[in-house]
């Protein structure tokens, strides 16, 4: 059981290390944009009341997006006090506020709090408000280098919930999923936000997605999805190569009742990609043609259908939990080549939530009760070593989990966390 364990740890430190070449590595959920972080020493169990705490705000500003942890420095995104502006939050590593920069317009329907968890590249940090407004700041005092409006600019269809997107940043671009008539997906220039190029649209409303840039046979492609459609798009010319919409029985045909809630970004390895969404519409494998021109269906899954809270690949088995209702989910494993389902187990008291991994552990935060779990990676059963509850702050727990250096940082609402798990 050792052997094994340490081979998990070592599997899931080297997936997490090995990030495509040109995007950025302080992006959305980790190096890869896949829940995996590289930390390795971990502790094993914490404290029954929870590890040490590094330090505690509650100046955030509501949100639901994560930490961002980029050398003594980390980045936050917000609302303001008056709820009518985002705000970028910067602080240092024992969490003092070294300036706070409002940045855009946040979404006014339901659930407004701050989506964007900003990218770091190049002494920049890169944000997307609720309304699609492509921000960028100086990492080193937040001031605004340049601002495009793109939901106005390029028309942009979204669902009932906002733009809810996290900017994908490679070689000198910054990616923009506007959907629409005009144009699914827009790559700007990061220096300046010109334009570089835009793709043809598809007529679709945004899905809530963070595209992901991936490699196969020594091609790149961003891999994205709008409320309908998956799709993989050349990153230096912006044509979508494939598209994908036969996503089940419970979506397909049916789009007037399941579509705008596409709300996770895909998992990649070696050719083959993973996307599930909520509400039963559940999930389904692709793998890549050798050329990237087109994808086929390898297997679906009826069992794995993720709300919001994303999903990771360590080793051959992919975790996450699904969704019964919108209060609750069991917490899933599933074999990454055929589909098999491992597990499905309920959080004894909790729901569905977040998931992140390191070091052969998995981290969940229950969405309902605050609750954190650290969870052995092991196909066999959903095994909870340690828990405790995080209890200030208000709404649902969505904010999904961040990493760095040994320390974890968890975030609900206002109120933000850092706890030292190493």
């Amino acid at each position: 059981m050792l052997i094994s364990t340490a081979l998990v740890a070592i599997c899931c430190a080297t997936l997490a290390q090995t990030v495509t070449q040109g995007a950025s590595q302080h992006g959305w959920r980790g190096p890869q944009n896949n829940g995996l972080y590289p930390d390795t020493g971990l502790l094993d169990t914490w404290p029954e009341e929870g590890p040490a705490l590094v330090f505690e705000v509650e100046d955030a500003g509501k949100g639901y997006s994560s930490a961002q942890v980029v050398g003594d420095r980390i980045y936050l995104t917000g609302l303001n006090d008056q709820e009518d502006q985002e705000i970028l939050s910067c602080y240092t590593l024992d969490g003092k506020k070294l300036y706070e920069t409002p940045y855009g317009r946040p979404w006014r329907g339901s659930y407004p709090e701050t989506r964007t968890t900003a990218t770091f590249s190049d002494g920049r940090v890169y944000v997307i408000s609720g309304m699609g407004e492509v921000v960028c700041m100086n990492a080193e005092d937040g001031a605004i280098v340049w601002k495009v409006d793109g939901g106005e600019k390029y028309g942009r269809k979204t669902g009932n919930w906002g733009t809810s997107e996290c900017p994908l940043v490679y070689d000198d671009k910054v990616v923009y999923t506007p959907c629409g008539d005009q144009t699914t997906i827009v790559a700007l220039n990061k220096l300046t936000g010109e334009e570089v190029w835009k793709s043809r649209g598809l007529g679709d409303k945004s899905g809530y997605v963070s595209p992901i840039l991936i490699e196969y046979k020594g091609k790149r492609q961003i891999v994205g999805s709008t409320a309908l459609n998956a799709f993989g798009v050349n990153p230096d010319t912006g044509e979508i190569e494939w598209t994908f919409d036969n996503w089940g029985p419970k979506f397909y045909g049916n789009s007037s009742r399941w579509d705008n809630i596409a709300p996770n970004s895909a998992l990649y390895r070696d050719g083959k990609i993973f996307f599930c969404h909520g509400y039963d519409i559940n999930g389904f494998q692709l793998q890549l043609a050798d050329d990237l021109k087109s994808v086929s269906l390898t297997w679906r899954t009826e069992v794995l259908d993720t709300h919001h809270g994303g999903y990771v690949l360590v080793g051959d088995y992919i975790y996450g939990s699904n969704w019964i209702n919108n209060n609750a989910g069991n917490w899933c494993c599933l074999d990454w080549n055929t589909g098999e389902v491992k597990y499905e187990t309920a959080w004894e008291g909790k729901g569905k939530g977040s998931i992140i991994a390191a070091d052969g552990k998995l981290i969940c935060y229950d969405e309902r009760r605050g609750t954190v779990g650290l969870v052995k990676a092991t196909p066999e059963k959903f095994d909870v070593v340690s828990e405790f509850r995080i209890t200030k702050g208000s709404g649902p727990y969505w904010a999904h989990p961040a990493l760095a250096d040994g320390v974890l940082y968890l975030r609900h609402a206002g109120a933000f966390y850092a706890y030292k798990i190493k």
